[in-house]
């Protein structure tokens, strides 16, 4: 019963799809799915599988060819699309206060709390260097920080969000998905994002719908995901071992290396070792380690030809392709 209590939103026999000269073309069968509050859910599947199919229907802008939606309490949610938006000349903050909209009396004008809400949501998504800008002047990234912006300002407890990343930099991409994150821990919110990315699904999300090629949705937290293979039976990546969240590279070089050291010094060196095609073993007679000096990391290679310090891993490298 407590679970049930968690539970925003519910699925029961649905079927999303579309119709087409008065013919149904099911992309998702059968599902019985839940979305809890307070969990960040990332719904993830190959290019064309459906997603921006299932959130329009979940978020009612499109009817499903069959089966229930159920929201609890008939909670409110708001939905980032990848739609372009017409009224170009508007401003970033004129953007932002249509998120307040859906709570304005007949005299549509904004209280003092909608004014909060919509400050917050600027801060939010560190918008405040750019609210006066029109939307034809934003950049993708911009514009797609601006809607997630919007969607926040509606403070709804259920939100959806259609790739939401896919514009944005590194550094950006990590910062939207720690803010979805900390607004499900913070607030309760019920966050389902359809994503690419896969790295940082893995890294934030509670729970992951992974869509398989039987028109069928696959849920659990990542890591059972991963170690079952079902990201593996779905992705069928290639020369890329997701238990190792690493791309497989081939020992090209008939050079093996007994590499010993800790931390991350340790990690990089054996990614670049690996990358260019080095064999690392346990019992290679070519003994690397990773040490410290100064607290920088140094490279103590040791042969039958004595021991050589190296301070950086480019010349470490440089002294392997040279020898």
């Amino acid at each position: 019963m407590s679970d049930l209590k968690n539970i925003a939103l519910l699925t029961k026999d649905l079927v999303v799809g579309y119709t087409k000269e008065k013919k149904s073309h099911a992309l998702f069968d059968s599902l019985n799915l839940s979305l809890r509050a307070g969990e960040l859910v990332c719904f993830m599947g190959s290019n064309g599988v459906g997603k921006t199919t299932l959130i329009r229907t979940l978020t009612g802008l499109q009817k499903p060819l069959g089966g229930k939606i159920e929201t609890i309490n008939n909670q409110a949610m708001a939905v980032v699309l990848t739609d372009r938006i017409n009224s170009a000349v508007m401003t970033v903050y004129d953007l932002i206060t249509y998120g307040r909209y859906p709570y304005l009396n007949w005299n549509v004008s904004l209280s003092d709390r909608d004014y909060e809400i919509v400050e917050q949501a600027i801060k939010q998504v560190h918008l405040e260097s750019i609210v006066d800008k029109k939307l034809f002047e934003l950049s993708d990234g911009q514009l797609q920080m601006a809607m997630i912006a919007k969607a926040l300002a509606q403070d709804t407890p259920i939100l959806f969000l259609d790739e939401p990343t896919a514009h944005l930099d590194l550094n950006n991409r990590v910062e939207i998905m720690n803010i979805l994150r900390s607004l499900c821990r913070t607030s309760n919110k019920t966050i389902l994002v359809a994503t690419h990315e896969l790295d940082l699904a893995l890294q934030t999300a509670d729970r992951i719908w992974l869509a398989t090629s039987d028109r069928k949705i696959v849920s659990g937290i990542p890591e059972d995901l991963v170690l079952d293979g079902t990201f593996d039976a779905v992705f069928q990546f290639k020369g890329f071992d997701l238990k190792t969240g690493k791309i497989s590279n081939e020992a090209s070089r008939n050079v093996s290396i007994s590499l010993t050291g800790s931390g991350h010094p340790f990690l990089w060196t054996k990614n670049a070792l690996e990358r260019c095609g080095y064999f690392i073993s346990s019992t290679a007679e070519l003994k690397l380690e990773v040490a410290e000096e100064e607290a920088k990391p140094v490279w103590l290679l040791t042969s039958n030809l004595g021991t050589l310090k190296f301070h950086t891993l480019e010349k470490l490298l440089d002294f392997f392709k040279g020898s």
